[in-house]
């Protein structure tokens, strides 16, 4: 490992407003203390709690926070030189409502309580096309979500690869969840709240190469029966060969 990334590291054990938790401690049983407490231990209001999953440099959780201070963000991802630079920007920045977990994403009901969370946005995640069960926008990790998530919450994919995003939409309707929004191509849409307009580092490649951008905000209903769409789709073909290969497609 790097001396850089050691210095990130060692830095980051000092933030007050980043929680790292080895993965194997929490297997073994320990007990987050703040799980189901956020607001009354770390954020000292009644705000409601939003999620970035796989946040990277968390981006979208600190362009939300300075969008909505009567809010509450918390950015999650399992690499921590990523985080270091959201978490630090956030202390440059005086953000008070935003704060960071370094986890599995497989992990997160260990942190969080029973209505906990209000809202969900998964940032251009990893579609998993060979692996369903790896797949944020799984059943596997709806099930996971409403451990947590309030009901009738949000859940927020915003997404390059037209697989995830097919994907997504077959899971929406087989679940007959019900849809806020969606496009396939959303800055030639019409939608225009203020939040899409966040552009992460990776969108911003994706956008001057040519790649549309695809968006879906869906509403979690609690249930005991869920449905994995049995559907063909196509795989995002620049993926097979290296994204940066993507005139090819």
């Amino acid at each position: 490992m790097g001396k850089n990334k050691l210095a990130k590291f060692a830095e980051m054990e000092g933030f007050s407003h980043v929680f790292q938790v080895s993965s194997h401690a929490v297997r073994e049983g320990l007990s987050f203390e703040m799980k189901g407490k956020w607001n009354e231990l770390f954020f000292k209001n009644n705000n409601p709690i939003v999620l970035e999953l796989g946040c990277g440099k968390g981006e979208y959780s600190l362009g939300l926070a300075q969008l909505y201070p009567d809010k509450n963000f918390v950015g999650v991802d399992i690499k921590g030189a990523r985080l270091w630079s959201g978490a630090k920007e956030s202390i440059l920045k005086g953000l008070k409502n935003v704060a960071f977990v370094r986890t599995d994403i497989e992990m997160i009901h260990h942190f969080f309580g029973n209505n906990e969370v209000s809202e969900i946005w998964l940032t251009f995640p990893d579609p998993q096309m060979k692996k369903v069960t790896k797949r944020l926008t799984s059943t596997n990790f709806m099930k996971l979500y409403q451990q947590f998530v309030k009901e009738n919450g949000l859940i927020h994919l915003k997404t390059d690869s037209n697989f995830m995003f097919s994907y997504t939409c077959e899971m929406v309707k087989s679940n007959h969840y019900p849809i806020i929004s969606s496009s396939d191509n959303l800055y030639s849409s019409e939608l225009t709240d203020p939040i899409l307009g966040i552009k992460t580092y990776y969108e911003q490649q994706w956008l001057t190469r040519g790649l549309s951008i695809k968006y879906i905000q869906f509403m979690l209903k609690n249930t005991d029966h869920f449905i994995e769409p049995e559907i063909e789709i196509e795989h995002d073909r620049y993926r097979s060969f290296g994204r940066n290969n993507i005139q090819s497609i």
